[in-house]
């Protein structure tokens, strides 16, 4: 009766497999130690982790040829930026630092308020960084931008006094979005008092490494500012939702670092064995380790090839964990399987030839899976998988040379204990 073959590619696989274990059994200390110079010489790559870093939230978060951004292209092509700034022409959201002041009493627009607003204004245009404001800012008529209360008052707090502001419009500049919370007069437009105000200071988005400089400075001298007396102050910038972003996934490392030393500490309890000879906790260890070179040795690979790194795949490291220390147990467990009193070159090919067959197409398929997220148009997604996935490829070659080779390290380790034990037991 004719019969159906279903081993056409396990056959092959394992007894291809096994002779890779015979070979990393008779030289396990070629594969130990080559897979150190390995991940020590493309550990390297980290030096470059900076330059790399991708936190640009729309960059990274938003679709690569969304609608939307074709549509801000469209604009960009039709209705260009001039020499002068003007914050109606912008199609982004642009580079800016700003200021919402509040006045403790119920109206900014009185003499000691606007005093203290004036100084604040000061103080930012004489930030101490690399290159001074007026070299940064975004110029209209050959000026710094400008805002628009300020200059209504010609930046002398008295002349409010002296003033008659209208709003929303006062003289053809609009106010709606400098004043907040404005009274009027009973059936004028005139103001009769205003709660905040708000300042913005624009730079130019050509300078970009200057600019982030200035914007940094900012923040850190009204993070630490305590000079106010009749006003209270809130600021915000451009970067501000990035560095949001960044310091929110910062706050959660410390969480990452609870659960990576509880998976680690379980996966070596768990090869504990009472029997001192057969004990696996070494082996364990260095299976863990192998998880951990492969990361090092994947990153480091990447980064030198400018592959840009995004901020999800700091939790790539907890997969590859999970998915080497899985490999690690099957492994363990083959080799558990095998005859003790049989040569360590013999017990690691009958491992492998178990073990590496069920490992290699659990790693085909989830370098697949991980190498399809690059089709998706989310750069934090292509970031996150192509660094997942190329993980998950080099765990998977650690396994089965430097985790194996260890593995028969400690078989020669159980073959001499053995012997000696059953040499004393002769002599007793």
């Amino acid at each position: 009766m004719c019969r159906c073959k279903t081993d056409c590619l396990e056959k092959p696989l394992s007894s291809g497999f096994r002779c890779f274990g015979r070979l990393v059994g008779s030289h396990p200390w070629w594969f130990l130690i080559l897979p150190l110079f390995v991940s020590g010489g493309l550990g390297a790559g980290f030096i470059f982790l900076r330059d790399r870093q991708a936190n640009g939230i729309e960059d990274q978060f938003t679709p690569v040829n969304g609608l939307a951004k074709r549509e801000r292209a469209f604009v960009q092509d039709h209705f260009r930026n001039t020499e002068d700034f003007s914050q109606l022409r912008l199609s982004t959201e642009g580079t800016y630092g700003s200021l919402i002041i509040t006045s403790l009493q119920d109206n900014i627009l009185l003499v000691d308020e606007l005093t203290e607003v004036i100084n604040l204004d000061q103080q930012v245009r004489r930030l101490n960084t690399e290159k001074p404001f007026a070299s940064l800012c975004a110029r209209t008529g050959g000026t710094c931008m400008s805002n628009p209360l300020l200059d209504i008052i010609n930046y002398t707090a008295s002349k409010i006094s002296d003033i008659t502001i209208e709003y929303p419009t006062h003289k053809g500049v609009f106010l709606g979005s400098v004043l907040g919370d404005v009274q009027l007069e009973e059936g004028s437009s005139k103001a009769r008092s205003a709660k905040a105000i708000r300042l913005f200071y624009f730079l130019k988005e050509e300078n970009s490494n200057e600019t982030v400089q200035w914007l940094k400075a900012f923040v850190h001298f009204f993070s630490n500012y305590t000079g106010q007396k009749m006003v209270s102050v809130s600021y915000f910038t451009s970067l501000s939702r990035e560095e949001e972003f960044e310091s929110s996934t910062a706050s959660v490392i410390p969480l990452f670092s609870i659960t990576y030393f509880l998976a680690i500490t379980i996966s070596i309890i768990s090869c504990l064995r009472l029997d001192c000879v057969r004990n696996k906790v070494w082996v364990a260890s260095f299976g863990v380790l192998s998880a951990g070179l492969a990361v090092l040795t994947s990153f480091g690979l990447l980064l030198f090839c400018g592959m840009p790194f995004a901020m999800t795949v700091a939790s790539a490291p907890f997969l590859i964990l999970g998915i080497g220390v899985d490999d690690m147990f099957i492994m363990i467990s083959c080799w558990q399987k095998t005859k003790v009193k049989d040569q360590v070159e013999e017990r690691l090919a009958e491992t492998y030839k178990e073990a590496a067959v069920s490992i290699t197409i659990t790693t085909l398929t989830d370098v697949l899976a991980f190498y399809i997220g690059l089709m998706t148009p989310f750069r934090s997604v292509q970031s996150f998988c192509v660094y997942t996935g190329t993980a998950v490829l080099f765990c998977y070659l650690y396994n089965i040379t430097f985790f194996g080779a260890f593995l028969a390290l400690n078989g020669r380790r159980e073959q001499v204990s053995m012997d000696a034990y059953k040499y004393k037991k002769e002599l007793n």
